[in-house]
C-alpha cells in the first residue's frame, strides 16, 4: 500500500467496478486507521461495526448525529470537526465515505484510488473499490468444544443491498436452525493452558426430543445441536429424515425398539452414550416426542451424570398431545375436558379419575386396547365414552379410528390399527372430524345426556426460538 503519494485536488475513479467485479475476503482491521467520512446513521454504522472489529476510527465531518458525538467524549473514537480537505487519508488502511453528498463522496473515492486505499462509498456503491455485506454470525467451538470465535457468512448482490439482506437471513435461519453444519471438520489446535494431563477431552451429551417425528416439529435448538453432533443415538420414532442431512463422517447409532423387540436394551444404549462422550465425541441422543414423557431420559441423565460428563435435555413436543392435535381433538377443551392424565398401555388405567371429562391419553397400548377398554369400563367410565385411535400421527399413514369403549377394540381390529398409535379417551374425542357416521351416531344416541362438542381440526403453530444469530 503506497502512503506516500498525495492525490491531487477532485481526483476520480478511473472506472465504476462491474457489478460482479469483486474478490470476496476478510480484512483484520485491529488496531488499524480507518477514515469515515460522514457524521450520520449511515456513518453510525458503520463505526459500530469498525469498532466492534477492533478499528482505530477517525471521523471527519462537521456535525455528527448524538450517538457518534457520544463516542467522541467516551475517547473511542477521534473526530475531525470540519469537512473533508485534501490530505484527510494520509496513513489509513480504509476509507468509507457516507456524506449524503455525492460530490464530496466521489471525491472522497478518488482520493482513495489514488493512495491505493480501499474506499466503501454509501451513495453510491459504483464509485467504490470495496462493499460492506450483509453479515450473519454465530458463535462457534473448535473440535475441542472450546469457543472458537464467531462463524460469518458474508453476502453481497451487486448493487442491491437488499438482495443481500434476504439472502442473509436466509443463511440466519439455516445457522440457527441447524439445517446448516456447523460442527468442526478441522482438528484442534494444542491447548497450552490444558490441565487435563493429555487426557482426551469429554464429549458432551444432549438428550434431545424429536417430537412425532415430522421433521419440522423439533425444536430451534434441538436441530443446532444435531448439526453439531459427531454421534447420533436415534429411536425408532425420532425424526428419521433428518439423519439425511448429518455429514457422511457423523455415526448414526440406530437402537430403535418395537413393541415386543429391543434389539439394543436400555442399559447397553446408555452405555453407548457414556463410551461415546468419554471418547470425546459430543452426542445427541435423538428421541421420538420429549425425552421426560416415557421417554427414559432421567435414567440416561443420571448415568451420564455419574461418569462425569456435561448434559443438556432438550424438551421436546409430546406425541401424548400433539397426535391427538393432529387429529383435530384438544386433550382440553372448555366445558368439555378439564384435565388429562397420559399412561402407557401397559399401567393400570383403573386408577385415573373416571370421567368422561377427564381426557385419558394412551401411549403404546395398540395390541391391548381390548382390555384397557374393559377396564376403564369396569372403574366406572361408560361404556359409550368416545375413543379415538391416531395411528402414526403426521406421519405419512396417520389415520383416525372413532368408537366407543364398548366397540373400539373391534373397529380397530377390523381396519388392522398397529402401531406407532395414540389412544384418546374421553368426550374430546366428539371434535375430531373423524367423529361422523355411525359410530358416532350411535354413541351419540346412548350418551344423549352428555351434549356432544363439534369442531374441526386445528394444527398448533409453533414458534422458532429467539434466534442465535447476530447480523449485520
Amino acid at each position: 500500500m503506497n502512503r506516500n503519494r498525495t492525490p491531487s485536488h477532485g481526483s476520480r475513479p478511473q472506472r465504476p467496478a462491474a457489478p460482479h467485479d469483486t474478490y470476496p475476503l476478510g480484512l483484520r482491521v485491529a488496531g488499524r486507521l480507518v477514515i469515515v467520512v460522514g457524521g450520520g446513521p449511515v456513518a453510525l454504522r458503520r463505526v459500530r461495526g469498525l469498532l466492534a472489529a477492533g478499528a482505530r476510527v477517525r471521523v471527519i465531518a462537521p456535525d455528527v448525529v448524538p450517538e457518534l458525538a457520544a463516542l467522541v467524549s467516551a475517547g473511542a473514537i477521534e473526530r475531525i470537526t470540519r469537512g473533508y480537505c485534501d490530505g484527510d487519508l494520509d496513513g489509513a488502511w480504509l476509507v468509507h465515505t457516507a456524506t449524503g453528498d455525492p460530490d464530496v463522496d466521489a471525491r472522497v473515492a478518488g482520493d482513495a484510488e489514488l493512495l491505493r486505499t480501499f474506499c466503501v462509498t454509501a451513495g453510491d456503491a459504483g464509485l467504490g473499490s470495496a462493499w460492506v455485506p450483509a453479515v450473519a454470525r454465530t458463535s462457534v467451538t473448535d473440535a475441542a468444544g472450546r469457543p472458537a470465535g464467531d462463524l460469518a457468512v458474508a453476502v453481497t448482490a451487486g448493487r442491491d443491498p437488499r438482495r443481500a439482506v434476504r439472502v442473509r437471513d436466509a443463511v440466519v435461519a439455516g445457522l440457527d436452525d441447524g439445517s446448516l453444519p456447523l460442527r468442526a471438520v478441522r482438528p484442534a489446535p494444542p491447548d497450552d493452558g490444558d490441565l487435563s494431563g493429555g487426557l482426551p477431552r469429554v464429549g458432551r451429551v444432549a438428550l434431545v426430543g424429536g417430537g412425532p417425528g415430522d421433521a419440522g416439529l423439533i425444536t430451534v435448538r434441538g436441530r443446532r445441536l444435531l448439526a453439531e453432533a459427531h454421534v447420533v443415538v436415534v429411536d425408532r420414532l425420532a425424526p428419521r429424515s433428518l439423519l439425511a442431512g448429518l455429514g457422511d463422517d457423523v455415526e448414526v447409532v440406530d437402537v430403535g425398539k418395537t413393541s415386543g423387540h429391543h434389539p439394543v436394551p436400555q442399559d447397553e444404549i446408555t452405555a453407548l452414550l457414556v463410551r461415546h462422550a468419554l471418547a470425546g465425541r459430543d452426542v445427541v441422543r435423538l428421541k421420538g416426542g420429549d425425552p421426560y414423557v416415557f421417554g427414559r431420559g432421567g435414567e440416561e441423565l443420571d448415568a451420564c451424570r455419574a461418569a462425569g460428563i456435561e448434559v443438556e435435555v432438550v424438551p421436546g413436543v409430546t406425541s401424548a398431545v400433539s397426535v391427538p392435535a393432529a387429529a383435530g381433538i384438544p386433550v382440553t377443551h372448555r366445558g368439555v375436558a378439564r384435565g388429562f392424565s397420559v399412561l402407557t398401555g401397559h399401567d393400570d388405567v383403573g386408577q385415573v379419575p373416571g370421567g368422561t371429562d377427564h381426557t385419558l391419553v394412551l401411549l403404546m397400548g395398540v395390541t391391548r386396547l381390548a382390555d384397557t377398554a374393559r377396564a376403564l369400563v369396569a372403574a366406572g367410565r361408560p361404556a359409550d365414552t368416545p375413543v379415538a385411535v391416531v395411528e402414526d400421527g403426521f406421519g405419512a399413514r396417520q389415520r383416525t379410528t372413532v368408537g366407543t369403549l364398548a366397540d373400539i377394540a373391534d373397529r380397530a381390529r377390523a381396519v388392522g390399527v398397529r402401531a406407532p398409535a395414540v389412544t384418546v379417551v374421553g368426550d374430546v374425542v366428539r371434535r375430531s372430524p373423524a367423529w361422523t357416521g355411525p359410530a358416532a351416531a350411535r354413541s351419540s344416541a346412548q350418551g344423549a345426556a352428555r351434549p356432544a362438542a363439534h369442531g374441526s381440526a386445528h394444527r398448533s403453530a409453533h414458534t422458532a426460538a429467539t434466534p442465535a444469530v447476530r447480523t449485520s
